[in-house]
């Protein structure tokens, strides 16, 4: 029987021409089509283009290294560039302008479990901070080289990447915690398996990365979201080694596993993972549709979420966001089809919404599951429009990250915020975040482009995802100004309505402050005591997560 297959061709072949001051490869170029540039120039002005600061000039500020030799340890210049950020807006802007302030000491790439331990104890007797590293993709601040006096060390785990055991039987396989996206899934796809695992970072973040930040891929809704994926694995701390066995279940007491699930480093280096496999799909197919108002969109899509429908992924876009994405489609005689056929099927600009269905599993179970999700579609006054729009979403799903790189370029800056509610607040938080990211900039005399859509549902509610793009500053420092004030309005007003700070980023250091609205003063200190007893010196990622 044919199994669906994830489509590999738009993935790099090597990861060694990683952009420095960028996002991926740096080979790999996302054109923004003459309308999407139109888009931003009538709505927010013409870009303020900013010359990108020289490498060379960069790597002649950073300070002499600190660190005591060792083999396993390396102080390259450069090397140490490349583990001092994740890939944060106030990142690129330390990248850009030119004032990224702190670095690393060394960089350290153990290729073994034994390797990864000598160098804790290396750190210890030194009194190193240890910055746990996958695939430096972090966007709310992860990898931020704290201000200490104490050498730091980033332990980079990309050669712990190989597959240790597969167990077909088990349905388990356990990795090297290094593994990155693409390499986890050609591994498992040779022997007809799937993680299923696919959040936007796939093609650079790494398996340990997805576990310690609880990651969310884009069809969760199937395969599940990271911490349903995790089964067990082994965490090198200061403190020892934690073993946490694969138990299809167990009720002896709490669960350790949750501990290390979105610990951010703050424990110690996960160096193996266990994870639930399945077998490759028969059938991946994901399917567009537009409802003519969000109201009905928003609707349509939380009667599939609570009718125990088995669909593999809903994305629903607001109005600004559905605009924006066919203007960033290109192909203009296409998407002018498809406008007048919207128009002819009683769907007008500006109100209509898009959607992307997804179905995944067997050929019977993804037709009933197709036949039930499309029927809410039709009863809420949704029109289908086929798999051409899912195909090309499919085909670009990883590329459009790159888009960051192009608008920077062009003198936009771009930064995403996401959280989670229930139903009945999904709407009011939705508009009172990019109300807030308005005011914000209007306070500084700029426009943004703001805009949304719900990326995961759940029966009890769902995720928001919005983006915003505002010009550039000639000064780095008010460019930072305007990112703070905008990033800690939306989030006030995420935790003022009650919803999560984090769906799928992580905490980091961006989020720190808001993660006491969520875990209570006793949460907190109960972190901080789990920590501080696996991590006395508290040399582990510190000011992460809690301070």
């Amino acid at each position: 029987m044919a199994t669906a297959r994830m489509n590999t061709n738009q993935l790099p072949k090597g990861m060694a021409m990683q952009r420095w001051n960028g996002w991926g490869d740096e080979s790999i170029r996302m054109p923004l089509p003459t309308a999407g540039q139109e888009l931003l120039e009538n709505g927010i002005g013409p870009g303020r283009r900013i010359l990108d600061y020289p490498l060379e000039k960069l790597l002649e500020r950073i300070p002499p290294s600190r660190m005591p030799l060792h083999p396993l340890i390396s102080t390259d210049p450069k090397l140490r560039l490349d583990h001092s950020h994740g890939q944060s807006l106030p990142d690129w802007v330390g990248l850009r302008y030119g004032t990224l302030k702190r670095f690393v000491d060394g960089v350290a790439r153990p290729g073994t479990v034994e390797e990864v331990e000598e160098i804790l104890k290396f750190a210890a007797a030194h009194a190193m901070v240890v910055i746990p590293y996958g695939g430096g993709t972090s966007v709310v601040g992860h990898l931020d080289v704290p201000q200490s006096d104490r050498m730091v060390l980033s332990l980079s785990l990309e050669r712990l990447n190989r597959l240790v055991h597969l167990n077909p039987e088990n349905l388990l396989a356990t990795f090297e915690a290094g593994v990155r996206g693409p390499q986890l899934e050609q591994q498992l796809n040779t022997g007809g398996f799937t993680l299923g695992h696919y959040p936007q970072s796939f093609e650079y973040s790494t398996l340990g990365g997805w576990v310690v930040t609880r990651s969310s891929g884009q069809q969760s809704r199937h395969f599940g979201r990271i911490e349903h994926l995790f089964a067990g694995g082994e965490v090198a701390t200061p403190g020892g080694a934690l073993k946490l066995p694969p138990f299809p279940a167990s009720a002896a007491g709490p669960d350790l596993r949750q501990i290390l699930l979105g610990s951010e480093g703050r424990i110690g280096v996960l160096t193996r993972a266990t994870v639930k496999i399945s077998h490759l799909p028969a059938k991946d197919a994901v399917y567009g549709c537009f409802f003519p108002s969000w109201e009905q969109g928003q609707h349509a899509v939380r009667a599939i979420a609570g009718a125990a429908i088995p669909f593999a992924m809903i994305r629903l876009s607001n109005p600004t966001e559905t605009a924006t994405n066919l203007a960033l489609a290109g192909h203009h005689r296409q998407i002018a089809l498809l406008k007048s056929y919207l128009r002819l099927r009683g769907l007008r600009a500006p109100e209509a919404c898009m959607c992307l269905l997804g179905f995944s599993g067997s050929a019977r179970i993804t037709s009933a599951a197709r036949r039930e999700a499309l029927a809410q579609v039709r009863r809420h006054k949704g029109v289908v429009v086929g798999k051409a729009m899912g195909n090309a979403w499919k085909k670009n799903r990883f590329r459009s990250a790159y888009l960051r790189n192009t608008l920077w370029d062009r003198g936009y800056a771009v930064d995403t915020l996401e959280t989670a509610i229930t139903w009945d607040k999904v709407t009011a938080t939705m508009q009172g975040i990019e109300n807030s990211i308005t005011a914000a900039l209007a306070a500084r005399d700029e426009r943004v482009h703001v805009f949304s859509h719900l990326s995961h549902v759940y029966p009890t509610g769902s995720s928001i995802y919005t983006t915003f793009v505002f010009r550039l500053f000639k000064r780095p420092e008010a460019t930072l100004e305007a990112w703070q004030s905008a990033k800690q309005s939306a989030c006030r007003t995420i935790v003022d309505a009650g919803g999560t700070i984090s769906h799928q980023h992580g905490v980091g250091k961006d989020h720190r402050q808001y993660l006491q609205a969520e875990k209570g003063e006793l949460g907190i200190s109960t972190l901080k005591t789990v920590f501080d007893h696996l991590d006395p010196g508290q040399r582990m990622n510190p000011g992460k997560l809690v301070s």
